[in-house]
């Protein structure tokens, strides 16, 4: 017992600063409490970073089709076809490669149902298989609270930061005193021995890796803690959640527009109840000019809830190819009601749209995933490598 809190302890050495030696300290500790659940958080991100993937390819005989020299449906003729089969179309998405199918949402007997589509054989190719969807729930409750309810959340919330003080203290301490001892810092020496090399991996693959790491860990708290959501919102120019709170109970300006767009859409449930909905086709055509360029296309059509089609493309016209949002809407008679593009939004709403995709490395696709799925991989490294070192300095000392 007494070797084990030797461990956990040092003298400060000669010319160590305080700063830097109460660092290793909270480092140290931090890091052994940490460990296990980091480890996990880390694992699990890395599974659940190909989930897309692997769902698509899980469906594969449904997704991928293929064109031929066929022309796609209408979407007025797909709505036709399920009507003979007494099913409803309540939603549509299109996506913008040719060898892919579509996929359709509808009502039958008063239940919400979705499937692939062949667009070119009018053919129905089955819901989604849901066994890799079960597989990851479990991943995904894993990650979110260790399967253990509001406390597991608890659990992994605190370690999470502790987790942004390690990335923080472990940078600190990987800066070089001397400018001549930064390429040590940046390589691994393979050919040392093995607790040389395990130190090298920690130290080196953990500063590689430091901004992307930290940056997931923020989006992760982003959605943990409600203070940590409020932070990030207010330093990007936005308002408070309780500041928000207040200013709808006031009715102030902040929600005009949104009573104001209720109201409108109260009046043409009201006015429009009995005239006949503008044809999918044509809302389609609508979208595409306010929003004119080619993209992954989904359209809602009007419901109880909203009476209004909505329709949202997925813009990548960007250097980088991030995946933006916009969204346009219309009324039942395809007269244009509203037109979000993303790039007009304040940052603050822009960081909340995307930061679900922003924690999981959707945000530019698969080359944004498998940077995610290496970065998380070396995430899961560093609680082992740095507990190795850990434990090789307490059986020296036992």
């Amino acid at each position: 017992m007494r070797v084990l809190l030797k461990s956990l302890y040092r003298k400060r050495r000669k010319n160590e600063s305080v700063a830097k030696y109460l660092m290793w300290i909270t480092h140290l500790w931090l890091g052994l409490l940490s460990s296990s659940v980091v480890f996990v958080m880390c694992l699990t991100g890395c599974l659940y970073a190909f989930k897309n993937q692997i769902s698509d390819f899980s469906n594969r005989d449904k997704i991928y089709i293929s064109p031929g020299s066929g022309i796609a449906m209408n979407p007025d003729l797909i709505q036709a076809e399920l009507l003979k089969q007494n099913k409803e179309l309540t939603s549509l998405m299109i996506p913008d490669d040719k060898g892919k199918s579509y996929v359709v949402g509808y009502r039958e007997n008063n239940l919400d149902k979705s499937t692939y589509y062949n667009q070119y054989t009018g053919q129905l190719l089955g819901q989604p298989n849901t066994s890799s969807a079960q597989f990851f729930e479990i991943v995904l409750d894993l990650h979110r609270n260790l399967m253990m309810g509001n406390a597991g959340r608890q659990v992994v919330g605190a370690s999470v930061l502790m987790f942004c003080v390690l990335l923080i203290s472990g940078l600190i301490l990987w800066l070089p005193k001397k400018l001549k001892f930064l390429k040590q810092g940046l390589t691994v020496m393979f050919k040392a021995k093995f607790q040389r090399v395990n130190y090298d991996l920690h130290n080196t693959l953990g500063f590689y890796t430091f901004l992307i790491l930290f940056f997931i860990a923020i989006t992760g708290l982003y959605v943990t803690y409600p203070w940590v959501k409020n932070a990030l919102i207010i330093s990007m120019g936005g308002s408070s959640i309780d500041n928000l709170s207040k200013e709808k109970d006031s009715g102030d300006d902040a929600f005009g527009g949104l009573l104001e767009d209720m109201l409108q859409k109260q009046d043409e449930k009201k006015n429009l109840k009995d005239i006949p909905s503008a044809s999918v086709d044509k809302i389609l055509k609508l979208a595409d000019y306010h929003l004119p360029y080619t993209a992954v296309t989904s359209i809602e059509l009007p419901n109880k809830e909203n009476p209004r089609y909505v329709v949202i493309k997925i813009n990548k016209q960007n250097s980088l190819g991030i995946m933006f949002p916009d969204e346009v809407t219309f009324d039942k008679t395809g007269v244009f009601k509203t037109k979000e593009l993303f790039s007009d939004k304040p940052l603050n709403k822009q960081f909340t749209a995307l930061a679900k995709p922003l924690h999981t490395g959707e945000i530019m696709g698969l080359p944004s995933i498998i940077l995610y799925f290496i970065v998380s991989l070396i995430g899961c490294s560093l609680p082992v490598t740095g507990f190795l070192i850990w434990w090789h300095r307490f059986r020296k000392m036992k």
